[in-house]
Order: structure tokens, then sequence, then C-alpha cells
């Protein structure tokens, strides 16, 4: 069966995410675009947003992953390389790169990130030091 066009609006707010500054992180994101909960396949897709002093650690999953910059600044490192990004820059994450973000500049930094799985719960996030891994 085809899936139906949907679509999904900003919430201007980050209802699932993780408050780990020892771990994770301190990273909020929207769930856009999800087999787990709108009728779709193949993509998954959010929004998500890094405040002031926040991150989302070093990590790597099996999917590349995309990221567009939406609002303000931040830092994406990717295998050890640092970039700087701002809004409306496009960042491509291999499969299996090590990649982690910062908030830089003012305010928050805010990016939309993709990846080509059918459900975010299909992304299996293993952080940088950690021996299992962690579902999205």
């Amino acid at each position: 069966m085809t899936p139906s066009a949907i679509v999904a609006p900003d919430l201007g707010s980050s209802p699932e995410g993780w408050n780990e500054p020892d771990g994770r992180g301190v990273v909020g994101w929207q769930t856009m675009i999800s087999g787990d909960t709108t009728p779709t396949d193949a993509l998954t897709c959010g929004l998500a947003t890094v405040a002031p002093g926040g991150f989302l650690a070093l990590h790597r999953h099996e999917p590349a992953e995309i990221y567009l910059v939406h609002e303000g600044e931040g830092i994406v490192t990717i295998d050890g390389v640092e970039h700087r990004v701002k809004k409306g820059d496009c960042v491509y994450i291999p499969s299996m790169a090590e990649h982690g973000c910062r908030q830089a500049g003012e305010g928050a930094f805010r990016f939309f990130y993709v990846f080509p799985r059918d459900a975010f719960s299909d992304v299996i996030y293993l952080f940088s030091g950690a021996k299992g891994g962690e579902a999205g």
C-alpha cells in the first residue's frame, strides 16, 4: 500500500530529547515523519534543537544522515573534524561516521535531520565509549 501524503507542522518545541550533561547530551527534538507515528515509509525526519550550552554527544549509527541548519549556528564534528555551520548550510554524515554537535553563536541551534529509514526507532545510536546501543 502506498503511503498518503502528510503535512507535519513545526511545533516550535522539542517534545523528545535528552538532558544528560554527562552522557548523550542536552538536546531536544521533534520527530515529524516516522513510520512509528505517521503513515509513511523509507524516510524519517524531524527538527532538533540545541539550546545555548547544549550538545549532542559523539555517536555513530548505520544509516547516513543529513542536517539542514534551520536556525542559529553550531559546530558539527564529523570523524574528529569540526565544521562551523549556520542557517542554510547542509551537512552530509556518512554511515558509521563518528559525529556530534554543539550550539555556537547566539540563540538556539536548530537543524532538520533526515534518515533513510522507515522509522526513528530503526536508528540505533552508538555513543562513543558506550558498550551498547540506544535507540533514537
